[in-house]
């Protein structure tokens, strides 16, 4: 049975609370924490933030949160609530920065028409998704061996060749070209991010 920590479980309360009132009418009365593109009418600075505290659909609130739950609490008791929490926002902002570079390049391809359009209907990014996938890289950085037994398909798999399959499929997923609804480069940016921290605390011994 996994014992949530403090942090994991204030984590999971907000992102349920604020996926129902998402789905409340009265949502379309409050300021939009999605993250719209930089330059669109609907961007808000705070947005780079709260995003990572929104959710699509219940699925995708549903795994990002089990992923929380799962790797979160051994991660939380080994460095304390403080870094946790330091780590997993430092992985979501470093995920979205990554994701509105690659977001930004897309864009810069547009001729003028094009961008005065995109910038009416931007469209948004919701999701916990780079931050945890920071938290994976983290888990399995400090427990390799761990036994992890993978949803689909139901095999156990020690938790670094987890973390090492789940950035293999990312940037396959990338390098195909997937036209898809899901943000591969903020996932591997949370990685990368989570990855640079880990690697600059044992060098420093922080």
């Amino acid at each position: 049975m996994i014992r949530l920590t403090d942090v994991v479980k204030q984590l999971l309360i907000i992102n349920g609370i604020l996926f129902l009132i998402s789905r409340l009418p009265v949502y379309s009365q409050l300021p939009d924490l999605a993250l719209y593109y930089p330059g669109s009418s609907d961007f808000r600075p705070y947005q780079l933030v709260t995003h990572m505290f929104m959710h699509g659909n219940l699925p995708h609130l549903f795994f990002n949160m089990f992923m929380l739950a799962t790797f979160g609490p051994m991660l939380e008791a080994l460095w304390g609530s403080r870094r946790f929490l330091f780590f997993y926002l430092f992985c979501g902002i470093g995920a979205i920065l990554i994701h509105l570079l690659f977001w930004y390049f897309e864009v810069s391809q547009l001729d003028v028409l094009q961008h005065a359009r995109y910038m009416q209907n931007s469209g948004s990014v919701v999701g916990a998704s780079g931050a945890l996938f920071g938290v994976l890289v983290a888990f399995g950085m400090y427990f390799p061996n761990q036994q992890l037994m993978l949803l689909f398909p139901p095999i156990p798999m020690k938790a670094v060749y987890m973390v090492i399959f789940a950035i293999v499929l990312e940037l396959v997923m990338v390098a195909q070209g997937a036209q898809t609804q899901i943000a591969h480069f903020a996932h591997l940016g949370g990685a990368l991010f989570g990855f640079l921290i880990i690697l600059y605390w044992r060098k420093t011994g922080k």
